[in-house]
C-alpha cells in the first residue's frame, strides 16, 4: 500500500444539507434516539473510517451567523456530542470517537476529565474537535459575559482582529491546560499494592500549576493518565488566526480548500504557522481537508438530488467547504489528487443520512482500497489499536517526567 489516505466522517443531524431530513430514507423521527446514532457510527467502523466527529453547540442550530432564526423547516436540536460518543464507546471496537466540545464556555477542568472518561470508556478511541464560539446567543446562554456580534464582512476585510484573537488565544490556553491536566498523573500512579494498603504514589500525581492570560489551575486531574495519554486534538480553520490555533496546539487541522490552487495556498499558510508556533518535538500537524458530499451512481443523478433538496430548502446549499456532488469513483479521484496535493486526509460531510454514509462505506471507500491508499476493511486495525495508532501518532510523554524536575511541593499528597 501506497501512503495511507486517513479518512474521516463528520456527522450532523439527517445530514449536512438543511433539506436532508425530508429526505425519504432519511429518519428524522429517529433523530433523538441513542439507536441513531449507533447505526451511523456502526455503518463507518464497518468501512473502516478512521474516526467520526460528532457536531454541537451551545446554542440552537441557525441559518444566519452568529445569531438565531425564527425557521422551522429545518432541523432544531441535538443530542450532547460528548455524551453520544460515550454512549457509542462501549458498543463500537475499532473507529475513533471524536466529539465537539466549545472551548470558549467550557472550564478546562471538565473537557480533560470528560474526554479522558470517553478515553477509558472506549479504551483508547477518543479524541476532541476544540470549537470557538463568537456568538452572542452562545454567550448568553451561558451568562457569564456578553460577545459583540462578529461582522463576518469586516472580518473577512482584516478589520476587527483583536476580538477574534482574543477568542482563538483563550481555546490555545485551554488546549494546553488540558493536555497538563491529562498528564498530571504520571502512566504508574497508580501502586494497587494490597499488602501494603498502598493504592496510590502521590509522588507520581502533580500540580499542573498552569498560569495563563485568561485563567490559571494549580490542581490536577481526577482522572489517571488515560489509555492514549492525549487523545487526539482537531480543529475547523479557515483563516489564519485559526491556522495558527492548530499548528500551535492540535494533532488535526480541517481546512476548506475551493480548488487545488486554493489547496496549495491553504498549505502553504498552515506549515508556514506550524514552523513558528508548533512546540518541539510535537508530531507534524495532519491536515484533512473538509468536503460536503452527495453521491450517487451517475454525475447527473447526484446533480439531480442536489437540485431536489436545494429546491426544497428554497435556496441554493451553501457551505464553508465545498460542495461535491457525483459519483464515488469521481470522489475517490478527488482525494487522491488532494493527496498528491499534499493532504493527509478528508473529511466528509454526509449531505444525506444515511443515504451517504451508505455510499461512502459500500462504494468509495472500496475504491480507495483498490487504489492502495487504505487497507482493506477486514485487515484493518481491530479492538485494541487506539486512534492515535490510527493517525500514526505516538502515544506522548508525560510533560512532568520529560521536563525538568518539579519544584517541591508540586506534587499531590497521597
Amino acid at each position: 500500500m501506497t501512503r495511507k489516505l486517513h479518512l474521516a466522517v463528520a456527522l450532523d443531524g439527517t445530514g449536512w444539507h438543511p433539506a436532508s431530513w425530508r429526505e425519504p430514507a432519511a429518519r428524522p423521527r429517529e433523530l433523538f434516539t441513542a439507536g441513531y446514532w449507533l447505526d451511523l457510527v456502526r455503518t463507518a467502523e464497518r468501512a473502516g473510517i478512521d474516526f467520526v466527529t460528532i457536531e454541537d453547540s451551545f446554542s440552537l442550530q441557525s441559518s444566519a451567523f452568529g445569531a438565531a432564526d425564527d425557521r422551522s423547516d429545518q432541523v432544531r436540536g441535538r443530542l450532547d456530542a460528548l455524551l453520544v460518543a460515550s454512549y457509542l464507546a462501549p458498543l463500537t471496537h475499532r473507529i475513533g470517537l471524536v466529539p465537539t466540545v466549545t472551548a470558549t464556555h467550557t472550564e478546562p477542568f471538565h473537557v480533560a476529565t470528560a474526554l479522558q472518561t470517553l478515553d477509558y470508556a472506549s479504551e483508547g478511541r477518543a479524541g476532541w474537535r476544540v470549537q470557538v464560539s463568537s456568538s452572542p446567543v452562545d454567550a448568553a446562554l451561558v451568562g457569564r459575559r456578553t460577545l459583540e456580534p462578529l461582522d463576518l464582512e469586516a472580518h473577512r476585510r482584516g478589520e476587527g482582529q483583536d476580538a477574534v484573537r482574543a477568542l482563538f488565544d483563550e481555546a490555545g490556553e485551554v488546549v494546553e491546560a488540558v493536555r497538563r491536566l491529562w498528564d498530571s498523573w504520571e502512566d504508574d500512579a497508580i501502586v494497587r499494592d494490597v499488602s501494603s494498603g498502598r493504592f496510590l504514589d502521590g509522588d507520581k500525581v502533580h500540580y499542573t500549576d498552569f498560569e495563563g492570560r485568561f485563567f490559571s489551575i494549580k490542581g490536577a486531574s481526577i482522572v489517571p493518565r488515560s489509555p492514549q495519554g492525549q487523545p487526539p486534538v482537531t480543529a475547523l480553520a479557515h483563516a489564519t488566526i485559526p491556522y495558527e490555533l492548530a499548528a500551535a496546539h492540535a494533532d488535526v487541522v480541517y481546512v476548506t480548500p475551493q480548488s487545488p490552487e486554493h489547496l496549495d495556498a491553504i498549505l502553504a499558510e498552515v506549515r508556514d504557522a506550524e514552523a513558528r508556533l508548533r512546540p518541539a518535538g510535537r508530531p507534524p500537524l495532519l491536515v484533512y481537508a473538509d468536503l460536503v458530499v452527495l453521491l450517487d451512481d451517475t454525475a447527473s443523478g447526484a446533480e439531480a438530488e442536489l437540485a431536489a433538496l436545494d429546491e426544497r430548502a428554497g435556496e441554493p446549499l451553501s457551505s464553508d467547504a465545498l460542495v461535491v456532488a457525483g459519483t464515488p469513483a469521481a470522489l475517490a479521484e478527488r482525494l487522491l489528487d488532494g493527496q498528491r496535493h499534499g493532504l493527509d486526509g478528508f473529511r466528509l460531510r454526509p449531505a444525506r443520512l444515511p443515504a451517504d454514509l451508505d455510499a461512502i462505506a459500500d462504494a468509495l471507500v472500496p475504491a480507495l482500497e483498490a487504489a492502495g491508499v487504505r487497507p482493506a476493511s477486514a485487515a484493518s486495525a481491530g479492538a485494541g489499536a487506539t486512534l492515535r495508532d490510527a493517525l500514526g501518532l505516538v502515544r506522548p510523554d508525560n510533560l512532568f517526567t520529560t521536563q525538568a524536575a518539579p519544584s517541591r511541593g508540586s506534587e499531590v499528597p497521597a
